[in-house]
Formats: C-alpha cells, structure tokens, sequence
C-alpha cells in the first residue's frame, strides 16, 4: 500500500473514532503510518483527503448492500456470467429488491453507525464548516446517483435528470431512516413498512388526480 493509499485509510478510521471536526492532521498521519508533508503532497490539504475518505467510505458501504441484495431482472440480464448473474442468484422484482436493499441498508447501520453519525455531524455544523460543507456537495450528484442504482435498479440509459431526482428522494429517505434508527433503533420502519407505505401514498395521489380530472370534466 502506497502512501496515498495508506492515508486514505487513515483518514477513515479516524473518521469512525473521531469523527470529522476532532480529527487533526497529525491523527491521520499517525494512522496512515507517514508524515504530515505526505497529506500535502498528495492532496493538498487535510480537508481534501478527508472529503476523499468519506467519499469511498460511503461507496464502500453502497457496495457492501449492493452485494448482499438479490439483483432485479435489468441488473441480473446485464451481466451474464457475474456473481450477480441469474446463473447463480434468482431474479428479484422491483419490489423485492426495493425491500431487500433497504433491509440491508437497516442491517448495516450498527457497523457504519459512526459514518452516518459523521455526516449528521458535518451537517450540524454547516455554519461553522462552509468550506467543508460546499467541498461535499460536489459529491452529490454521484451520491444519488448511487441511491438511485442501490434502490432501483436503474434502467438502460436512464434520464439523467429522473435519476438524480430519485436519488434524492432515496437519499431523503435514507437520511431521515439513519436518523429514526439512531434515535430509537426498534422504533425505525423495515423495508416493507418503506415498500407499503410508498405504494399507500402513491394510490393516494393517484385517485387524488383521478378524483380532479373527473371534477373537470
């Protein structure tokens, strides 16, 4: 492992144990293994490296669900021969996979609790962090974009933007679920109260139109 490598790692491990605003640059280095003229050298500042570690930290964590989620038909007919093909695992409706994916991602939070507690804790900052937290919204796009893929899957040459509206919605949901769970972890829905409860409103809105247009007509 090179040294560019070694304090990426660093810096996650200091962001599971320390979080992101009591982490100093000479915590990082002292993990990594380096010295403190490495972080600069290879990007320029400790705010960068640490962007970068939460960056593939979370891809990490999307990965991890990903892999234990049963594939959906788009997914399964993409990639013959795969571990994910539908040689070796069954094909999952949209549904199934909407349910799964999420329970997954319940299953996974007391591994990554410190992660997501991480981002509530750039977030409860943002006025003190503006830098930091401008930095990061550069990663949203290919966050949601992530959402949109874990929770979907998204289909062949997918509107760019209705995949970025989806993944906002999933990362909405994902947010407001992290936060459920770490306030009372039995008290937060599973991923069928999420499937149901989805379908519920939609039916609603749904004759909600309809109930309009025959007003109008």
């Amino acid at each position: 492992m090179g040294n560019r490598e070694a304090l990426i790692e660093g810096a996650k491990s200091c962001l599971r144990e320390k979080g992101f605003t009591r982490t100093t640059a000479r915590d990082i280095a002292s993990a990594a293994g380096v010295s403190l003229a490495a972080i600069g050298y290879h990007f320029g500042s400790k705010e960068a490296l640490m962007k970068e570690a939460l960056r593939e930290a979370m891809e990490e964590w999307g990965d991890q669900v990903s892999a234990e989620t049963i594939p959906g038909p788009e997914v399964a007919a993409a990639a013959p021969g795969s571990p994910v093909s539908p040689v070796s695992q069954p094909e999952a409706s949209a549904r199934e996979r909407f349910e799964q994916a999420w329970a997954q991602a319940i299953e996974s939070l007391p591994a990554s609790r410190s992660l997501w507690l991480t981002q509530f804790e750039i977030l409860s900052q943002a006025d003190h962090l503006p830098d930091v937290l401008a930095s990061l919204g550069g990663l949203q796009a290919d966050a949601r974009e992530g959402l949109a893929e874990l929770f979907g899957p998204l289909e062949a040459g997918a509107d760019p933007e209705e995949v970025q509206r989806i993944g906002a919605f999933y990362q909405m949901m994902m947010l407001g679920m992290v936060g459920l769970w770490l306030a009372d972890p039995d008290q937060a829905p599973t991923g069928t109260d999420l499937s149901r409860t989805l379908r519920l409103i939609a039916d609603r809105l749904e004759s909600g139109e309809d109930r309009n247009a025959e007003g109008d007509s």
